[in-house]
């Protein structure tokens, strides 16, 4: 992984596990211990699910970059859709206050959306990567006097 991905990986992770914990300790407050334990998990569902997701994608802007808008796409589609199966499948469980989850599964998803898409517009992104391994200077495309 490069700096710059492991930087943009960093800055989403570090406020959603922020929020995470803060939650949890309201939802401990609130709900008791099950609540805290509720919020622990969905902080760890959405960090790992968004961190897979942007390491995915990542990869594919590097490698098939005519395709990265569509993953982009396709991506954040499959992220919430197991984002609600989670949500369904531990509904009804009595390990941990499944409110309490169910909140904050949204409320860290936010926070993630919201810090990646911060942390892509204060990146300096060169739209062109220049070729380090050649030293040659391009030619002059223009009519030749």
């Amino acid at each position: 992984m490069r700096s710059d991905d492991a930087r943009s990986l960093l800055h989403a992770a570090v406020p959603t596990v922020a929020v995470g914990a803060v939650a949890a300790i309201i939802s401990g407050v609130v709900a008791g211990g099950k609540g805290a334990v509720g919020s622990i998990v969905a902080t760890l569902v959405v960090v790992l699910f968004m961190g897979v997701g942007l390491v995915v994608l990542q990869r594919t802007a590097r490698s098939l970059p005519h395709l990265f808008q569509m993953m982009g796409l396709m991506l954040y589609a499959a992220q919430i859709l197991l984002l609600f199966i989670f949500v369904a499948a531990f509904k009804n469980t009595t390990l941990f206050n499944p409110k309490a989850f169910a909140i904050t599964l949204v409320v860290t998803t936010l926070v993630w959306i919201g810090a990646q898409t911060r942390a892509h517009m204060k990146a300096k992104i060169l739209y062109v990567e220049p070729d380090s391994m050649k030293g040659d200077k391009p030619e002059n495309s223009g009519p030749k006097p």
